[in-house]
């Protein structure tokens, strides 16, 4: 009794203690850290391995963080290291990488019905970067079920079309690819387990087209799965209170489209005479589209890369880099960070003193954050390509592609992944950790918990612009 009790006073004093001086940012970032440690720790158990297979530390580290932030790059052939369950426990560590660290563990305990405290709902609402607390227990509960949901109905779709389609000729072979690239496509891993990422679906539309489908829904953010789910239920009851869909939802889905046409275009007209030669006008645009898609962080290929032109490849590279829908398991700047900065420009070419669009004004905070963010994750890929230059003996185009991969969390690589040096492996893999957490929120790690306001203003001042 004694001992109980004096262990919940430990337990009680620990949390306060946390509470007190670590920011929710701050505990957040740590349980990533944690994670990894775990992941780390568990690739080295014989019981997931080759028997005979062997990695530096340094290498199963890369793939620790490349795991955890579900990215895709590695420094060696996942098949000739781990096993049929080490694969499966790469599919559970995409869920925690890929959906969040606090969905999983708030969806556990919404299924052991215990109560969420308030500390609880703050350290959701920081990892799923939301900016109000009600209505997100609501949000993971809803978007967690969609994204399960959409991994086992496609796993089991794949399963029965690997099978009748002869990729593989037994059952056991077809559901266990039809599930790993159910769940690598939702969650955005990318990880390649057969050395051929899916190089033999190059021509089966239909695949291409649902794998396409399933990375959309992992990349377009939460909260706009659970509004367009709201909007099917409000189509489907017709209730007397009007629907609208919030202007987070609305950004988010203009800027995905735009950027996925675009995309499109400039990788059809770039590679039509190139090495799409030889392709019906069909393939050409599938493959334009898969590409647009799969950039944005998915990081799956159906065409060796350097058999893009140099001019393609740097539009492969600034698509990873804007990466996808905030709250979402995308990496990159964001989406809606390039939406709001080009607003803004547009704003002010037109002299308007706010940033509107659909009815409602940007808040100047937000444009503030968006700028912030846009330029420190541009100069930190900058100077890493840099720095990378210096380390490394490689083209600058795979340098540049590497780099924004990694911060994307893309995974697509030129091949020099495994020849980095140690350097670039580090480098590398501190992108891969800060594209997976966001620039913003790695800014805030090195923020005191309170931060004093001063209260005033110092005068201004106009100076010369230009």
């Amino acid at each position: 009794m004694f001992n109980s009790r004096f262990l919940w006073r430990s337990q009680r004093k620990f949390r306060h203690f946390i509470s007190d001086h670590f920011s929710s940012i701050q505990i957040i970032v740590s349980y990533y850290i944690l994670m990894t440690a775990i992941s780390l720790i568990l690739f080295y158990l014989p019981f997931f391995r080759i028997p005979g297979s062997s990695a530096s530390f340094l290498d199963m580290l890369f793939m620790a963080v490349s795991t955890v932030s579900v990215t895709g790059l590695t420094t060696f052939d996942i098949h000739t290291i781990f096993n049929d369950q080490g694969i499966i426990l790469l599919e559970i560590l995409f869920q925690v990488g890929g959906l969040g660290i606090m969905m999983i563990s708030t969806a556990f305990i919404i299924l052991s019905k215990r109560r969420i405290t308030l500390k609880q709902r703050q350290l959701i609402m920081t990892d799923m970067n939301q900016p109000k607390l009600s209505g997100i227990v609501r949000l993971i509960r809803i978007t967690f079920s969609i994204l399960l949901w959409f991994q086992l109905l496609f796993g089991v779709f794949f399963s029965i079309y690997f099978y009748i389609s002869g990729y593989y000729t037994n059952w056991k072979d077809a559901i266990f690819y039809g599930f790993y690239q159910s769940i690598s496509a939702v969650t955005n891993s990318g990880f390649d387990i057969t050395g051929n990422s899916i190089v033999p679906f190059a021509n089966d539309y239909l695949f291409l087209i649902i794998i396409m489908f399933l990375i959309f829904i992992g990349g377009i953010g939460f909260p706009v799965l659970m509004e367009f789910r709201e909007w099917l239920l409000f189509k489907k009851t017709k209730r007397c209170l009007p629907f609208r869909f919030s202007l987070f939802s609305k950004i988010a889905m203009l800027a995905f489209i735009i950027l996925f046409i675009g995309g499109t275009i400039l990788i059809y007209l770039l590679e039509r005479n190139h090495l799409f030669t030889d392709m019906s006008e069909t393939n050409r645009w599938i493959t334009s589209m898969f590409y647009s898609m799969t950039t944005r962080n998915a990081g799956l290929q159906i065409n060796p890369l350097q058999d893009f032109q140099i001019t393609t490849l740097i539009v492969f590279s600034m698509l990873m880099f804007i990466g996808c829908s905030p709250s979402s398991v995308g990496g990159g700047i964001r989406t809606t960070t390039v939406a709001i900065i080009g607003l803004y420009l547009y704003s002010f070419i037109k002299s308007e003193d706010n940033v509107n669009i659909f009815g409602r004004r940007i808040d100047d905070d937000d444009v503030k954050k968006s700028v912030v963010v846009f330029m420190l994750s541009l100069l930190m890929c900058f100077f890493s390509v840099v720095i990378l230059s210096a380390t490394e003996e490689h083209s600058l185009i795979a340098i540049i592609v590497e780099v924004a991969s990694a911060f994307g969390t893309t995974g697509l690589s030129l091949g020099i992944t495994d020849d980095l040096s140690i350097t670039g492996k580090i480098m590398i893999s501190l992108l891969m950790f800060i594209g997976r957490i966001g620039m913003l929120y790695t800014l805030m790690i090195f923020i005191p918990k309170e931060t004093r306001d001063l209260g005033y203003e110092y005068p201004s001042e106009k100076i010369i612009i230009g």
